[in-house]
């Protein structure tokens, strides 16, 4: 619930002060003087403003009704009204014959400020709120119906399909700035900080996006986005909480495996992104032992290099050696050195599968 606090009763003071010719003090709901163009009566129990809060109306005191009381001077004392509700009072000092009509525009002034920092403080709640939800509903205790209903309330729709992209950043403008600018520009956008330079982004699945162009607009708007990670549509909750783990796996396959690519696709490397997170498994390493046996007599790279357009051309020879700029000739003669090397053959299907589910782990030259 709001209440006044001393920065904002000190604000309506120094306003009201710097137009009007008379000291100026604001009390809160117990009168409790917090602001005051006086400072020795700050924090001092001011009795006229605990007549108002006891009676709910104007008080008005003049030189001999502020003697019977302590702590008040002559004055005008008026409540302070925030939603049909007496937070504080307003007091002005001086002939209250002086001051009516003074009064009635200083509260009301104050009463916009109350309403305006109330309103900011509700919205930063709101905000605070949906960041904590957005946590749990992608972290493991999502599935609570309270908190999807909740999420409801607060509009986040979490009914809607949603894409996850996964944001790994430079130095520079830290990830909340990116969120908010995600979030004003997409509708319905979901963004969740990880960390200080990484930003998770749940975009409804029925919005159109050109991954690339978005690149290219973040870095001219000052985010140096090093690599982005795109998953599959996500039709449910559950769905989108294993398309994070997904495009985590995939963002450190990126980096590891590949750090030239920017924009990483789920579609694209899958399978690498699963081997990758299971790369410490004894069963992975034996992929990568003919490749190793390759890479002690390769000093230049080369049969690496022919064994990569191979499998990226689908074994197709010529295109592979057009690719390469030799003749199909000297492609069947480093296949066969690949082969007499790894002692796998890279010319049948299971020996290209092995050859290629290995270099899906083996670190980009």
């Amino acid at each position: 619930m709001f209440e006044l606090d001393h920065e904002l009763a000190q604000d309506i003071v120094d306003r009201a002060m710097a137009i009007l010719p008379c000291n100026v003090n604001v009390m809160d709901s117990q009168g409790l003087i917090l602001g005051s163009g006086e400072p020795e009566r700050i924090n001092t129990r001011h009795e006229g403003a605990q007549l108002v809060l006891a009676n709910g109306r104007i008080v008005e005191l003049d030189g001999e009704a502020a003697k019977c009381l302590k702590g008040v001077q002559p004055g005008v004392n008026l409540p302070l009204m925030l939603d049909e509700r007496l937070i504080g009072v307003l007091g002005l000092t001086g002939d209250p014959q002086h001051l009516r009509t003074y009064a009635e525009l200083v509260r009301m002034t104050a009463e916009m400020l109350l309403a305006q920092r109330n309103q900011q403080v509700e919205q930063q709640w709101r905000r605070q709120r949906c960041d904590d939800l957005l946590a749990l509903l992608l972290g493991g205790s999502g599935e609570s119906p309270r908190l999807v209903d909740e999420a409801r309330q607060l509009g986040l729709k979490p009914q809607l399909p949603r894409i996850p992209c996964l944001f790994e950043l430079e130095a520079g403008p830290p990830a909340e700035l990116l969120s908010a600018w995600l979030s004003s520009r997409y509708p319905d956008s979901w963004c969740v900080s990880p960390a200080r330079q990484s930003l998770l982004w749940c975009r409804p699945a029925s919005m159109a996006l050109d991954e690339a162009r978005l690149l290219e607009r973040l870095q001219r708007h000052g985010w140096q986005v090093q690599r982005l990670a795109l998953g599959g549509a996500a039709q449910s909750l559950d769905q989108l909480r294993r398309g994070y783990r997904r495009v985590r796996d995939l963002l450190a396959y990126g980096r590891e495996v590949v750090p030239g690519e920017r924009l990483l696709s789920l579609s694209r490397y899958r399978l690498p992104a699963l081997l990758w997170r299971h790369r410490h498994d004894d069963a992975l390493d034996e992929l990568l032992e003919p490749l190793r046996r390759i890479a002690v007599k390769d000093a230049s790279g080369q049969l690496l290099a022919t064994l990569r357009a191979w499998c990226a051309h689908d074994g197709q020879s010529q295109t592979c050696a057009d690719a390469l700029g030799i003749h199909r000739n000297s492609l069947r003669y480093r296949l066969e050195r690949i082969a007499e090397l790894s002692e796998v053959d890279p010319l049948r299907l299971d020996g290209m599968l092995s050859l290629y589910l290995g270099l899906q782990l083996l670190p980009a030259e």
